[in-house]
């Protein structure tokens, strides 16, 4: 059932997704070569409870951490850890999630360590442009769907595939609500987007072909091919001045 926010109820989103986007700022300073992603984590956790706000993924479902952090191949949910240094030309997704008063945010970036390879810093800018035309679809009137097409027809039309097995998603009390946000899919089908909703969507974009599997820790997300692949996630809301993205930094 996809719940329909009030406006109290967006502003608390908002204020959950600024300490998000304040999160990521933080960290962007601070990936670089010989960082490991356990560090990232403490760093995020602390710098989201002095802003007042609870880590939304850890504990959640039996996550471990504070943030996803998804180097190369891994798509999302890479577990940080004290093993995993960061090194000189790796990219790196970082999803961050903050809860304030019960309310979620949701943002997703992928960054460069150091020197990238061109492959590398084309996939990462093919992904946020493909993140950026599912948003500018999230209007009063569409269907859910032409996210979703937005969003593949930048990824395919690069050479590029989309991540089918995991999705976007509603958000507010929960981190995971309804509706699902695919990353594909035909324009013009699924509910009517209406103001009040909230989403969080996510365009999970490979080189090579989209098919992934889990690893042995039963949460880190791989490409099955291990070429390269790029996050980025956004939480927007239809509100009676319209679109907000309330995770894009100020």
């Amino acid at each position: 059932m996809i719940i329909l926010k009030t406006p109290q109820e967006i502003e608390l989103i908002a204020q959950a997704s600024r300490v998000v986007a304040s999160t990521i700022a933080f960290l962007r300073e601070r990936v670089k070569p010989g960082v490991t992603t356990a560090e990232l984590d403490r760093w995020a956790e602390d710098f989201i409870v002095r802003e007042g706000a609870r880590p939304a993924f850890k504990g959640y479902r039996g996550f471990p951490a504070t943030l996803c952090t998804s180097v190369n191949e891994e798509v999302v949910h890479g577990i940080p850890s004290p093993q995993k240094r960061l090194e000189e030309g790796d990219i790196i997704g970082v999803d961050v999630g903050a809860i304030v008063e019960g309310y979620h945010g949701d943002a997703a970036v992928t960054l460069p360590v150091g020197q990238i390879s061109e492959e590398a810093a084309r996939l990462i800018r093919v992904t946020e442009d493909a993140l950026d035309a599912g948003l500018a679809q999230v209007n009063v009137g569409n269907r859910l769907s032409d996210v979703s097409h937005a969003i593949q027809s930048v990824a395919e039309r690069e050479g590029y595939s989309v991540v089918t097995d995991f999705v976007g998603h509603g958000i507010g009390r929960s981190l995971h609500e309804d509706p699902q946000v695919p990353n594909f899919g035909k324009p013009g089908e699924g509910p009517r987007l209406k103001q009040g909703l909230v989403l969080a969507i996510e365009p999970m974009v490979n080189v090579g072909g989209s098919e992934v599997e889990v690893l042995a820790d039963r949460w880190t997300v791989v490409t099955r091919d291990r070429k390269l692949s790029a996050h980025f996630e956004h939480t927007i809301a239809l509100t009676a001045e319209g679109p907000k993205v309330l995770t894009r930094a100020a």
